[in-house]
């Protein structure tokens, strides 16, 4: 790709940006929301048509009006959120609108077999069926379904947008064989991802792109994490996180459930105090997610106790949560934080005006929705934009902004930061630590082990729905796993 230029309504999106992807090579493509990433994917995916620039495959010339014609010269795309039918099944995802024929009739037998074929080249033919509906799937198995779609074209260059984004480590692991097995058959793999990690596990080389400008492409190998963040953000970041909270600045427990248990809850004893963040860790499945909706009265414990700031309450529902000084800000922003087609103003009072049912005089409902933009930092054109519009840092700002206006007193973060740049993410890190300074009590639920180790005052970790263990500030990794996967310690050392 060269000379590649995009504007949308006279804003430009992408300027004079070149881009080359080799066969069996894994290119990163990385920046800011905002940076052009996805548009230039777009472009080369055929589902929109730049303003300038040309597009050579194989050093020919190509011009793409339509995805069909882009797959059918070998590029394929994966988006974040996947284009797949529930109520079909995994063969007829494959072939959706192509399916093999005898006569007038599709040719089941030849589906199946092919769909057989597909999983097969990706070792996966044991742990998906054909005929399985792709509603009954992990979301780490319609990423596998996604990727044997993609083969079925006979994909030359393959496009991964956040693939692990909603992923467990082990799951993420799975997936970085499967790029690693593309990369051998020579595929080139075009790989968008927020988390260094993962891209220096997996790239050889990375594109930077900054408000739809090429900053650079790099080689992997010869390149420090700190100065690819430099190039993404514009500045240095400095620490990745901000400092934990002495023990002497922390408050009397705050938040304490006693033996709670219901549904695969068991026994769960938890304590977070004022000005304290604890960090939950475990592996997917492991009952995270469960114990914050249980707190939340989205599905209350059936029996033990729930003690705000050291009296007995029973929450039974999230109004009463609400009412109580609970805010959960949930793992999917869109399908539950958010009401997507609404604007940043009413979204950010949507938890207020379930507590008081209005929010004072117009005027003051824009002082406050003002004052909380500025708190969490967020971009956006107007208080009038839907929230559909913003990248996905800013619409996690928009949540977070909604429970600020609530002045909860415990705040449960379930993945606060998944999907979101590096800028975002230190952003949402310090309104994170300036709220527990300013006496909260925070409980965050993350799949990210850096951010475990990073943020937390405290790790608990979580295992077939109890709690494992506990580990202090400055925790290993290591130390996390073993607990969340029951290791012994030699097996987690070796």
């Amino acid at each position: 790709m060269q000379g590649i230029s995009k504007s949308f309504f006279g804003v430009p999106a992408l300027v004079d940006v070149d881009l080359d992807a080799r066969a069996g090579e894994v290119h990163a493509v990385m920046g800011e929301n905002g940076a052009g990433k996805s548009t230039l994917m777009k472009i080369l995916a055929g589902a929109l048509q730049p303003d300038a620039g040309t597009i050579r495959l194989d050093g020919e010339v190509v011009h793409f009006s339509h995805p069909r014609q882009a797959q059918q010269h070998g590029v394929s795309i994966i988006y974040q959120e996947f284009n797949l039918l529930p109520d079909r099944t995994v063969a007829q995802n494959i072939f959706l609108g192509r399916e093999p024929r005898r006569g007038p009739f599709v040719d089941a037998g030849a589906m199946e077999a092919a769909t057989v074929a597909l999983l097969a080249e990706l070792g996966m033919e044991r742990s998906i069926a054909s005929q399985s509906l792709v509603r009954d799937l992990s979301v780490a198995q319609q990423q596998t379904v996604e990727i044997a779609k993609a083969l079925s074209f006979a994909a030359k260059i393959l496009i991964m947008d956040e693939p692990t984004a909603a992923l467990s480590p082990q799951e993420a692991d799975a997936l970085f064989a499967q790029v690693r097995l593309l990369q051998r058959r020579g595929l080139a793999v075009l790989y968008i991802s927020h988390r260094l990690q993962e891209v220096f596990d997996l790239a050889q080389r990375i594109t930077v792109l900054k408000d739809g400008r090429l900053v650079a492409t790099l080689d992997a190998a010869t390149t420090r994490p700190d100065e690819l963040v430099r190039m993404m953000v514009g500045r240095d970041l400095g620490h990745l996180y901000p400092p934990r909270a002495a023990a002497a600045e922390l408050g009397a427990v705050r938040l304490r459930v006693r033996r709670g248990g219901g549904g695969r809850l068991r026994d769960i004893d938890l304590a977070v105090r004022a000005g304290e963040i604890v960090g939950l860790a475990g592996l997917e499945g492991a009952g995270r997610t469960e114990l914050a909706r249980a707190i939340f009265g989205d599905a209350p414990f059936t029996r033990g106790v729930v003690e705000l700031d050291g009296a007995p309450i029973r929450i039974r529902s999230p109004r009463q949560a609400i009412r109580a000084g609970i805010g959960l800000l949930t793992e999917d922003r869109k399908a539950e934080g958010l009401i997507l087609t609404e604007s940043v103003r009413d979204n950010t009072l949507l938890a207020l005006r379930s507590l008081r049912g209005r929010v004072g005089s117009q005027d003051d409902a824009t002082r406050l929705v003002l004052d909380l933009a500025r708190r969490v930092d967020l971009r956006a054109a107007s208080l009038e934009q839907e929230v559909r519009y913003l990248s996905g840092g800013n619409q996690q700002k928009v949540v977070l902004a909604k429970w600020l206006a609530t002045r909860a007193r415990v705040l449960i973060f379930d993945e606060p930061t998944r999907g979101i740049d590096v800028g975002a993410k230190a952003g949402i890190h310090e309104l994170m630590r300036e709220l527990a300074r300013a006496g909260a009590a925070i409980l965050m639920i993350s799949s990210d082990l850096p951010e475990i180790v990073g943020m937390s005052d405290r790790v608990v970790v979580m295992r077939d729905g109890a709690i494992a263990g506990e580990l202090p500030a400055g925790a290993s990794e290591a130390g996390v796993m073993l607990l969340a996967t029951g290791q012994a310690p030699g097996e987690v050392a070796a």
